[in-house]
């Protein structure tokens, strides 16, 4: 469920229903208090202690307000970040099997690509060297260096021409680097993807494959460090049912989801 941002120690718990629906566009106390008669929901409730019946009732709230109640919205670029492992990924892939226009960024990386990664798909592969020369030109919105081994970084001139073009735009970076993004594109939202709980974390990590234990033990160290910043992000989202992730991250890009 989607949350706005708390005590990165309580996001399990996350807002109160009504706390979360005040901070929609046009909703005041008044429609706030009658949504919730209407979806039959507490305003005692936590979103995170939701029951099957009312999140079910809550994203068909939201998903026919974005799509028939409110007149066209202006399309807001957002920035998808989170620990390894959290599934930022899948929930990109679920907002473009929905818009396929929309723009996911694909970032520059000195890493080596794993097995079945593509060049130019998944991440720019490039050398030490091509780094150092697309960060004296300026050509990267953003760079850093990620676990202590390898940086990464986001090539400005796509984003830039898709915001041009109207296009929705999810750039899909590390937690360093949204805070970077922020202070270049003040208009972006930024979005924080929570796992359901750090054992979770932990578990989808060793599930991957993609890391032996030491590169695990650093990632989840980091993991830590990023989660005590989940505050400075604008809207929290806790990525326990990927399909409901993939609806509110799409109200939070102001996209229709007839």
């Amino acid at each position: 469920m989607a949350v706005a941002c708390a005590d990165p120690s309580s996001f399990e718990a996350g807002l109160r229903v009504p706390e979360f629906l005040s901070c929609l566009r046009g909703l005041g106390a008044g429609k706030v208090a009658r949504t919730l008669e209407v979806l039959a929901i507490s305003d005692r409730k936590r979103l995170g202690f939701l029951g099957s019946r009312q999140r079910k009732e809550l994203v068909g709230f939201l998903t026919e307000r974005a799509g028939h109640t409110d007149p066209p919205r202006t399309l807001i670029p957002i920035v998808l970040a989170g620990p390894s492992g959290v599934g930022k990924g899948t929930v990109a892939s679920g907002v473009r099997a929905h818009r396929p226009d929309t723009f996911v960024s694909v970032s520059a990386t000195t890493r080596p690509p794993r097995p079945g990664e593509i060049d130019g798909e998944h991440y720019f592969f490039v050398s030490e060297a091509e780094f150092d020369r697309m960060v004296s030109d300026s050509e990267l919105l953003e760079w850093a260096l990620v676990h202590g081994e390898h940086r990464y970084g986001t090539p400005r001139q796509p984003v830039d021409d898709a915001i041009d073009a109207d296009k929705p735009v999810l750039l899909e970076i590390d937690v360093q680097g949204a805070m970077s993004v922020k202070q270049a594109m003040p208009e972006i939202r930024l979005v924080f993807l929570l796992p359901p709980s750090w054992d979770a974390l932990v578990d989808r990590l060793a599930g991957r494959g993609t890391e032996d234990e030491d590169q695990q033990r650093r990632r989840l160290t980091t993991a830590e460090h990023e989660l005590s910043l989940a505050n400075r992000f604008d809207v929290c989202v806790v990525n326990d049912d990927v399909s409901d992730a993939v609806h509110f991250v799409l109200e939070l890009m102001g996209i229709s989801q007839e």
